[in-house]
C-alpha cells in the first residue's frame, strides 16, 4: 500500500493534522461548520457537555454532546481556500491512518452542515429567514484543481454561462448538488430552498464597488433572474460550493444553511442580525438529532 509522503500529509509533532491541530479521537462524525471562530462557543453553549477544545489560527474546534448526539463545531474562516484545508484534513483524520500514512480499508462518512450568514438576492426572501442550498454554484475555480467532472451538474453550468455571458477569462462556474439525506433532515416550511452561489472574494467578486470598476457591472442582476428547473439563485457567500464539491469527492454528506441578514435586492438589513443566527443554530441542532 502506497505511503503518503510527509510533505503531502503534514502532521504536527504531537501527531495532529497541521492546520486544524486535531487528532482522530477529537472529532465526531456529525460536524457543523461556521466561518467565525467566535460563533463556535455560541453553538456549543447549547451542548449538554464538552469533551474537547482547541484552536490554531482561525480554526477553532469544540466537540461535545447535544441530546445524546456527539457533534463537533469547527470554524473554517473565510473563503474556498480555507475550505480546501478543512475538508482535506478532516477527511484525513477519519480515512487515513496517520501513523502508517496509508488509506484505511473502511471509509468513514462525515455529516457536515454549514451554518452561515448571507445576503438574499431575491425580493421575496426576507431578512431573518433561513435558506437551504440545494446546489452550490462556485465562481471561485477551486474545485477545478481536482478530478471532479463526474460530480458536476453540467447542464446547469452551461445554461448559467450562456445566461450571464460569463467571461472566458474567469474560472468556469461549477455546480454541485447537496446531500439529499441531509436536505431531507433539515428542510421544513420555515426554510427557503434554492441555489447558494459562492464567490472567491467579498467586494468585486460579489459585485460591490468601492474604488475599483467591475468586469461585469450587470452580473448580479443576471444572477438574480437565472433559474434552473424551477430553482433560483437565492443567496451569495464564500464557502458552500467548495464544501459541496469536496464533500462529494471525498464521500461525505454536506448541506449548507444560511440565516439571511441582508436583502441586496431591496437594500434591507436585519434590525437584529444576531437573532436569526441564534434561531438557525437551535433549528439546525434540533434537526440533526432527530
Amino acid at each position: 500500500m502506497n505511503k503518503i509522503a510527509a510533505s503531502e500529509l503534514i502532521l504536527n509533532p504531537d501527531g495532529s493534522v497541521y492546520h486544524l491541530n486535531l487528532k482522530p479521537e477529537n472529532i465526531a462524525t456529525n460536524i457543523i461548520f461556521v466561518g467565525d471562530q467566535n460563533r463556535v462557543p455560541k453553538i456549543t453553549a447549547h451542548f449538554d457537555s464538552v469533551e474537547f477544545e482547541t484552536q490554531k489560527r482561525e480554526f477553532r474546534t469544540i466537540t461535545g454532546m447535544y441530546k445524546d448526539t456527539r457533534i463537533s463545531v469547527i470554524s473554517t474562516g473565510i473563503g474556498p481556500d480555507n475550505i480546501d484545508i478543512v475538508m482535506n484534513e478532516l477527511d484525513a483524520l477519519v480515512n487515513i491512518d496517520l501513523e502508517t500514512r496509508t488509506l484505511k480499508k473502511e471509509h468513514v462518512q462525515l455529516n457536515i452542515v454549514r451554518i452561515g450568514t448571507s445576503g438574499s438576492l431575491q425580493n421575496d426572501i426576507p431578512v431573518d429567514s433561513f435558506v437551504l442550498a440545494k446546489y452550490g454554484l462556485g465562481f471561485d475555480g477551486m474545485l477545478h484543481s481536482y478530478d471532479c467532472e463526474h460530480i458536476l451538474e453540467k447542464d446547469f453550468e452551461d445554461l448559467f454561462i450562456k445566461h450571464t455571458n460569463w467571461s472566458p477569462r474567469k474560472a468556469r462556474p461549477y455546480v454541485v448538488k447537496n446531500s439529499a439525506e441531509l436536505e431531507k433532515k433539515l428542510t421544513s416550511d420555515k426554510v427557503f430552498v434554492g441555489v447558494t452561489a459562492t464567490a472567491g472574494g467579498f467586494y468585486g467578486p460579489q459585485g460591490r464597488v468601492l474604488r475599483l470598476a467591475l468586469q461585469d457591472p450587470a452580473l448580479n442582476s443576471k444572477i438574480d433572474n437565472f433559474e434552473f428547473n424551477g430553482v433560483r439563485i437565492t443567496n451569495l457567500e464564500m464557502e458552500t460550493s467548495a464544501i459541496y464539491g469536496l464533500s462529494k469527492l471525498l464521500g461525505h454528506n454536506a448541506c449548507s444553511m444560511n440565516a439571511i441578514i441582508a436583502n441586496r435586492a431591496n437594500g434591507t438589513f436585519s434590525e437584529n442580525p444576531y437573532k436569526p443566527v441564534e434561531e438557525l443554530i437551535l433549528y439546525t441542532l434540533n434537526k440533526l438529532v432527530l
